[in-house]
């Protein structure tokens, strides 16, 4: 692979869950590999049952196919940590796109009396759950499993950068790791074009789950490649935060969803960091050719870029409610996409 590839890698990650550090050793070399080159992995070996994944996506069905006025009971504008039901047209990214899609968005559940929710973190606390049977266990059950699937990966990755499996374990207490339920409606009239804007993710790394196709990925070259769901594996892409901390020898690699005709449902798990973990490239990828970047707080970055991207968080951010973190970046500032608006700027 190069990173003009035209194709995504499968990496079975059984391995990783194996006593055998060797094992170990070769799928983190095979993780690396792809995503120094790529930045998107489809992974299969995750041990995650498609039961789960199935209560999932009847949960979603049902949630989505409520009237507006019960969904917008739970309006992610009702949350002070934001948490809860994203309303079409909500989300613009970079470019000004309007996604066409609704949304759940989910976290670590926390109490209401948590420390850091009651002192105001934009991002920590309780979720907001509509009032539908089954619907807080079959995602908390799903949440719970895909996060382990997340720690496994994380230790692979940190394998993969010449470190110690367990590089990062104290900075996983209570991290900000956002599971979206997303519903594009169907559409029989749809063109060939965007849906959700071009953009790299602003954790450490993303696992999907999607029930039909239309994820594209930039590579090196500028070119879109298509990126469908492969039965029983995941789609892992590097995100923001993998790329600072190896100073830029993993790729954030740009990725947009056509628009499609067809009903489709897509379950990322956005796994990062503590909030207040400091990100910083590792010793190993800094050298005089190529600098430290500046670091950064996991849990302020995405705050920031998420802030840039939600009409109620730009109103609130307007309306002098909240502040953007300072020193704060743009949005698209990672990834190919951005690579390749550098030299214009």
């Amino acid at each position: 692979m190069s990173n003009d590839f035209t194709a995504i890698p499968i990496v079975d990650i059984e391995g990783l869950r194996s006593g055998d550090a060797a094992a170990r050793r070769r799928v983190a070399a095979e993780l690396g590999h792809a995503a120094r080159n790529v930045g998107f992995i489809y992974v299969v070996g995750h041990g995650v049952s498609g039961a789960l994944f199935d209560g999932l996506l009847g949960a979603a069905k049902t949630f989505f196919a409520q009237p507006l006025e019960e969904k917008m009971k739970v309006y992610i504008g009702n949350s002070t940590n934001h948490r809860g039901y994203v309303p079409e047209g909500e989300e613009v990214f970079y470019g000004g796109t309007k996604d066409r899609k609704e949304a759940y968005d989910s976290s670590i559940d926390l109490p209401a009396d948590d420390p850091d929710y009651v002192a105001g973190n934009p991002l920590i606390g309780p979720n907001q759950w509509p009032d539908l049977p089954g619907f807080k266990n079959a995602v908390k059950s799903y949440y719970t499993a895909a996060f382990e699937v997340g720690r496994t990966l994380l230790r692979g990755f940190a394998l993969a950068m010449g470190e110690e499996e367990g590089l990062f374990e104290d900075r996983l207490t209570k991290p900000p790791s956002q599971l979206r339920l997303i519903h594009y409606p169907f559409n029989a009239d749809a063109k060939d074009a965007m849906g959700i804007g071009a953009h790299t993710d602003y954790e450490m790394f993303t696992l999907l789950h999607a029930t039909s196709t239309g994820l594209e990925v930039m590579n090196g070259a500028g070119v879109w490649i298509d990126a469908p769901p492969v039965p029983g594996a995941y789609v892992v892409n590097i995100g923001d935060m993998l790329e600072l901390i190896t100073n830029g020898a993993f790729i954030a690699t740009s990725h947009r969803v056509r628009k499609v005709s067809e009903e489709r449902y897509s379950f990322p798990l956005f796994f990062n960091l503590d909030y207040y973990a400091k990100v910083e490239p590792l010793p190993r990828f800094v050298t005089p050719e190529n600098p430290a970047r500046p670091g950064l707080y996991a849990g302020e970055h995405l705050f920031a870029q998420t802030a840039q991207i939600f009409t109620y968080m730009k109103a609130r951010v307007a309306a002098g409610q909240v502040s953007l973190p300072k020193d704060h970046l743009g949005l698209s500032s990672f990834g190919q996409e951005a690579r390749s608006r550098a030299p214009a700027e």
